[in-house]
């Protein structure tokens, strides 16, 4: 099992959380899973930025990022080295220390 240590925010998990997910497991799926709701305007596909995270710990154990992936990043709020879009996240071994943004450049928020 992976642990996954999502940091508080302010909204979303005020006190912060940690869950067990399985190697190949989604990150943004886990996250929903356990009640974080992360926006994610796409339904998944790649397609806009709303689950962006950062990753603290355990960086080099996720799936590596395609192209699309990237260029989506780089329309990111608060972009850093280790950010990565939760819905392309695919769990290695490692655990992990998930931050999300304060902000999301989304207009309309989808419910699960």
């Amino acid at each position: 099992m992976t642990k996954i240590v999502f940091l508080p925010h302010e909204t979303l998990c005020p006190e912060g959380m940690v869950v067990d997910a399985a190697e190949g497991d989604n990150l943004l799926d886990i996250a929903l899973e356990a009640g974080i709701e992360i926006e994610h305007a796409c339904d998944k596909s790649c397609a806009c930025t709303t689950c962006h995270v950062v990753i603290r710990e355990g960086f080099d154990s996720l799936n590596e990022s395609t192209d699309d992936e990237d260029d989506m990043l780089d329309k990111a709020w608060g972009l850093e080295v280790d950010s990565r879009l939760s819905c392309q996240c695919k769990l290695g071994r490692e655990d992990l220390v998930v931050e999300i943004p304060k902000y999301t450049l989304n207009h309309a928020r989808e419910e699960n």
